[in-house]
């Protein structure tokens, strides 16, 4: 069982606090399965009478055809049925528009409860399945509520269990934002004690998987020689293809990196970088 077998996944996820298997009003959530949705045909009209209950697939599929026609109070009762169904898309798709506002009013307690759900009942999935990045994305999900907590609620901030959740999807599930996460963790010293030697093997295993922000970061400590030895042109390499991932995005930061390095560097690094560059285009397209 990994790691779950040495810390024990209630505690790993936090879901032994009293109360916890209660609905956020108190009552008890056992009790509060919501009805099957009304039995619709697939073109949103009502089903004829003793149509059977739509199975927790059909439930999502209902659900994610709901929302992308605009109907989100529809979408939102065949998606909660999916969910309280054991569906594990349906569960996490819930969480991330309760986490965003997504159709829904923002509330990041039931986010945190959706999420906790799938890494309760699935951290043992195999990662070849293909509900694993689910899975994955809800540890890493958990892993950012925890490093901040959640405010007027159980949640506290609590940095050592939020490495715990990116580690394990890190190195479970090979997720590249996990890996990311963690690295930053290791970088900042947040959480754990600062290695940066685990940071860049993190950062590079998920730069490798074309995860931007730490292609940047890795970018960054290569053309620096910063805890690393110094390689400037395969450093403005992964900045460039970071930069590029990242287009127009609110994170600045990165385009900022890549400014300061390609002023930096000098033609014979700007030449080996576009090397390094067309290599990479073509492994990828092989």
């Amino acid at each position: 069982m990994r790691i779950v077998e040495r810390i024990g996944i209630a505690a790993l996820i936090g879901l032994s606090w009293p109360g916890l298997a209660f609905a956020f009003d108190g009552t008890d959530s056992s009790a509060r399965t919501p009805a099957a949705p009304p039995a619709l045909a697939f073109d949103g009209t009502r089903a004829p009478p003793h149509t059977p209950a739509p199975t927790p697939l059909q439930a999502f599929r209902e659900g994610a055809r709901a929302l992308r026609d605009g109907h989100t109070a529809r979408a939102v009762t065949s998606l909660e049925y999916a969910a309280e169904q054991g569906h594990t898309a349906a569960q996490w798709k819930l969480g991330r528009m309760y986490a965003e506002g997504e159709g829904v009013k923002q509330n990041d307690l039931r986010a945190f409860e959706y999420f906790s759900r799938i890494a309760n009942q699935h951290a043992d999935d195999s990662p070849e399945t293909p509900q694993s990045r689910f899975v994955a994305s809800a540890f890493v999900a958990l892993g950012q509520y925890y490093l901040d907590g959640i405010p007027n609620s159980a949640v506290k901030a609590n940095p050592p269990r939020a490495r715990e959740m990116f580690a394990y999807a890190a190195s479970y599930f090979g997720d590249p934002d996990a890996q990311y996460n963690l690295a930053r963790l290791y970088l900042e010293g947040t959480g754990s004690p600062k290695d940066p030697r685990q940071a860049a093997r993190w950062l590079g295993l998920a730069a490798h998987k074309g995860q931007y922000q730490a292609q940047a970061l890795l970018g960054h400590m290569l053309f620096k020689g910063e805890y690393v030895p110094r390689q400037a042109a395969r450093g403005l390499m992964w900045l460039t293809l970071a930069k590029d991932a990242a287009g127009a995005s609110s994170e600045k930061w990165i385009g900022d990196m890549y400014d300061a390095a390609f002023k930096l560097a000098t033609e014979d690094e700007r030449s080996l970088a576009l090397v390094y560059l067309e290599r990479w285009m073509k492994s990828r397209r092989e």
